[in-house]
């Protein structure tokens, strides 16, 4: 038997590790090569593996990564990064993405060649990710398209096709918002602390200034104040008075108790407190000092910030299981099934053709000749034709809808009681267990309110001598029947609290909607999607009779025009005999409720269909019925 040779790719992959370790001035750098996703750990670099074949794409790709990682190896400090980093996870995505670029953009001043080797992965990445087949702008993710926008304008390089594709589809709506700040770009590159303040500045300019968190500038000065107030207030003391007499009553005393010592230390804080009182209205401040005030509150509505809450104290947000007892769950779930018996055949049809359109899209695919992954049976012969031919590999490649959260957002308001809420709870339940069959997490939410025509805010504002226009006057109750992370085998049960006598009350659409959005914004996933499903406007009587009658319509309003300019999430709707199209861009109205869990899984299959105009045609505002 022949002795194996030896890999062809070892000299390719040493010589680039030593390249990498030059580029990103760094000799203690590890740098290896993996399946695994590329990226830098501490001094540890991961690459893409590159097989014995050593095909172009392979090399390019693993040059390419190379250069982007050790240009940010470089150029990237994490201090200042983690200092400006905001919280909110959009705007996170957004500023790393422009962080990313200007580290490439600076590398690419200094080394050209590494700007045509990184655009040979950005293509690798765009074509994976199917960029270039995306024609609707709500498709293309900001963040990168941000990203490469930054890259573009830095660089004067047009990007590979898939992410100039994305690019332009999201330019426009970038350099309307930030325009004037864009043009800023080529003075910060050079200095990542100017240009953390300015990709928060494009954060802000395009609508996301609520998730930036604090401004740790303004923290510092802050901190600076205090600790120079601190400084002079321990200088005040006479060095020659006080001061010197205690520490003479102290050396004069070593072993003086501690419970003595203890009683003194008390005894002056009363002396203090007792001197503060004294002077009372008399203590003057310092010239040029004025009182201070406390902090703004901050606003109950990101989309409206005049939108008004009597009192937030009595709202609660609770999962189902923890308002009714499990016995009686298990109850009122049987119940449910019984109004899903005589629906069984037409929702189950329903599910199964959902179910055949989503796995339709999810065609599974494969890369072969890998060095590692699942044992390739199928070339198992040609190393049995020849030992010396190595054992080849395989590995599946992601499908489409493995990264999707998808909401619904149920309302509870008591106009739903009776056959709309039955139907309303089934067909969350068959779609829930249909796209996790499909590996897209589900989230189910309802919401209604506590107490009729008011609970304890319209009390508390009685007592008051009702203050006029006092804003929300009922106290909000927003249900999580299922959180995304939740098998639905385990929150079965839940979905018959619907069912339960009292529950559903009266309805406050705009903070549900946006309380449903916050909670999408927290997650990780790439594509969220958020389906509300309701039978009209909003309405609470004991809100309307004090405020204009137009004020929870007005502030759900707002609510949708926030969530659609920030694109985050698809939002669509159904209204059930009522027209939601006055509020939705994309919203079906049904005129029957047995038409729902149709309406629901049409939407739901155009959203994840890959031919926009099949998606157009069924997001559509249309009637159905």
């Amino acid at each position: 038997m022949n002795k194996p040779t030896d890999n062809p790719a070892d000299p390719f992959k040493k010589a680039l590790a030593e390249a990498t370790k030059v580029m990103a001035n760094d000799t203690d750098l590890s740098v290896t090569y993996s399946m695994d996703p590329s990226g830098v750990s501490g001094d540890a670099m991961r690459l893409p593996q590159v097989s014995r074949r050593m095909t172009r794409d392979e090399v390019m790709h693993a040059r390419g990564t190379a250069d982007a990682l050790a240009l940010k190896h470089k150029y990237h400090d994490t201090g200042t990064h983690a200092r400006y980093c905001p919280p909110g996870d959009m705007a996170r995505d957004l500023y790393e993405a422009m962080e990313t670029a200007r580290c490439e953009a600076v590398g690419a001043r200094t080394m050209p060649g590494t700007a045509s080797n990184i655009d040979h992965k950005i293509a690798a990445e765009a074509q994976r990710l199917g960029f270039e087949q995306i024609t609707d702008a709500a498709d293309a993710p900001l963040a990168t398209a941000a990203g490469y926008l930054i890259r573009h304008l830095a660089t004067g390089r047009d990007m590979p096709a898939g992410a100039q594709n994305i690019m332009e589809l999201r330019r426009g709506f970038i350099e309307a918002q930030a325009g004037g700040t864009l043009e800023t770009l080529q003075d910060t590159l050079a200095d990542q602390t100017q240009f953390a303040k300015f990709a928060r500045q494009i954060i802000d300019d395009l609508g996301y200034g609520d998730q930036l968190g604090d401004d740790p500038d303004a923290l510092d000065d802050d901190q600076d104040d205090e600790a120079e107030d601190n400084g002079e207030e321990q200088e005040e003391p006479d060095s020659t008075g006080q001061d010197d007499s205690e520490n003479e009553e102290s050396d004069a005393d070593p072993e003086q108790s501690q419970d003595e010592q203890q009683d003194a230390s008390q005894a002056q804080v009363s002396m203090d407190d007792m001197a503060d009182e004294d002077m009372g209205e008399e203590t003057e401040l310092p010239d040029g000092e004025a009182p201070l005030e406390p902090p703004a509150p901050q606003p109950i509505s990101d989309a409206d910030p005049d939108y008004l809450v009597y009192s937030t104290e009595h709202d609660e947000e609770i999962h189902a299981e923890d308002l009714a007892e499990p016995v009686e769950l298990e109850r009122l779930r049987a119940y449910l099934d019984q109004q899903l018996e005589p629906l069984k055949g037409a929702v189950s049809r329903l599910a199964n053709k959902l179910q055949r359109r989503l796995q339709a899209q999810q065609n599974r695919s494969w890369e072969f000749d890998l060095e590692e992954g699942i044992l390739d049976a199928g070339r198992l012969a040609r190393v049995v034709a020849s030992p010396t031919t190595p054992l080849s590999f395989k590995v599946e490649k992601d499908t489409e809808f493995r990264d999707t959260v998808v909401t619904l957002l149920l309302d509870n308001s008591g106009s739903m009681r009776g056959r709309p809420i039955s139907i309303a709870a089934i067909c969350a339940d068959v779609l829930a267990r249909t796209l996790e069959r499909c590996s897209v997490k589900v989230e189910i939410l309802g919401f209604t309110t506590r107490a009729w025509k008011g609970g304890q805010s319209r009390e508390a504002w009685l007592a008051e001598g009702r203050p006029q226009l006092p804003g929300r006057l009922n106290d909000l109750r927003h249900i999580i029947y299922k959180s995304a992370d939740s098998p639905m085998r385990r929150t079965r049960q839940n979905l018959g609290l619907m069912m339960k006598e009292g529950l559903l009350k009266e309805n406050i659409d705009g903070e549900a909607l946006e309380w449903a959005h916050r909670r999408m914004m927290a997650r990780r996933e790439a594509r969220k999607i958020l389906m509300v499903i309701s039978d009209g406007a909003p309405v609470d009587d004991s809100t309307l009779s004090v405020n204009p009658a137009n004020y929870l319509e007005k502030h759900l309003r707002d609510v949708i025009a926030m969530v659609e300019k920030r694109r985050a999430v698809e939002l669509l709707a159904i209204g059930i005999g009522h027209d939601v199209t006055r509020y939705y861009d994309r919203a079906v109205t049904i005129t029957d409720v047995d038409q729902l869990a149709g309406a629901m899984t049409e939407q739901l299959a155009a959203l994840f269909d890959s031919d926009p105009r099949a998606r157009a045609r069924v997001m559509g505002m249309r009637r159905v019925g």
